[in-house]
């Protein structure tokens, strides 16, 4: 009779624990999904807290973890985003949107072969998801296998046609092969009719390089400016404007172009040689009176 009291004191209190986890999880998970939605508007201070909350009551939620490791991510911090990420992944069994992101985070730390097998685990599991199928093609193409990679975008396209990171993926890669129609063909498709003004930097930055190789060099300019307004803080567009000035015999304009781009990255203009078309305020001078003779 005692022992049967202890066996049925023993079930309850594994009973009242397990209804205590239970509702440690299910508030941990209320707090992860609060997490996420401030995540997706940019609240990522009040993202962490919620994160951070939601794992003090339970360590096993993945979300938490997973919405951690962005935040984490976002911040720079990205060793203790990849144990947060490699964490979640653990907990979801796998799931494979969160093995492609952890993928993702090797990939752009260089860890390429670990990098290789996320995305391989995560096709194993889901074949019809663009962004596993863009991490596919980006592993190859960092192992040089620039046509298998192709493909993989083009995959990626069939099930997500308005796919922009595809796409310019692809772009870049007929970049390297110097097919400079089917850069514009391919970028075309982004928004043939639409507001230019919201492109990405880099749709700016391949239209402007393909125009520039076609003797568009007007165009080109246009969308150097355009990339340039995009993102003050670039230097390449001032230089791609530099060299199309100096096409022109306008080495007054080119060296202003120099020196905008030096004013925002000192290293990349001086190893690539730019620093030589900047001209002293003498020589501008000099320039400026030529033109007014010549005009």
């Amino acid at each position: 009779m005692a022992l049967l009291s202890l066996l049925c004191c023993s079930a309850g209190c594994r009973a009242i624990h397990g209804i205590g986890e239970s509702r440690q999880s299910i508030a941990a998970r209320k707090l992860s999904r609060q997490g996420l939605q401030k995540m997706r508007v940019g609240k990522w201070t009040d993202a962490e807290q919620l994160f951070g909350e939601a794992l003090a009551l339970s360590d096993k939620d993945d979300r938490a973890h997973r919405g951690l490791a962005e935040t984490y991510w976002n911040r720079g911090q990205r060793v203790s985003a990849i144990e947060h990420m490699e964490k979640a992944v653990a907990l979801s069994a796998g799931d494979p949107r969160l093995v492609g992101r952890l993928g993702e985070m090797y990939l752009q730390e260089g860890q390429l072969e670990k990098a290789v097998t996320q995305s391989e685990i995560a096709l194993a599991s889901e074949r019809n998801s663009a962004e596993i199928w863009t991490l596919r093609g980006d592993c190859l193409r960092q192992k040089g296998n620039e046509e298998e990679a192709l493909a993989a975008y083009h995959r990626a396209l069939a099930l997500q046609p308005d796919y922009v990171e595809a796409k310019l993926h692809v772009a870049e890669l007929y970049l390297n092969s110097n097919q400079y129609d089917r850069i514009l063909a391919t970028l075309d498709q982004l928004d043939p009719v639409g507001d230019e003004s919201a492109a990405p930097t880099r749709v700016h930055m391949l239209r402007g390089i393909a125009m520039r190789n076609l003797n568009r060099p007007d165009l080109a300019a246009k969308h150097f400016a355009k990339a340039a307004e995009s993102d003050p803080l670039r230097a390449e567009p001032h230089l791609q404007l530099a060299a199309i000035e100096l096409e022109k015999g306008r080495p007054d304009l080119a060296s202003r172009s120099v020196a905008r781009a030096l004013q925002l990255d000192r290293q990349l203009v001086e190893t690539s040689g730019w620093n030589a078309y900047l001209m002293s305020p003498e020589q501008l001078a000099a320039q400026q009176n030529d033109d007014e003779t010549r005009r």
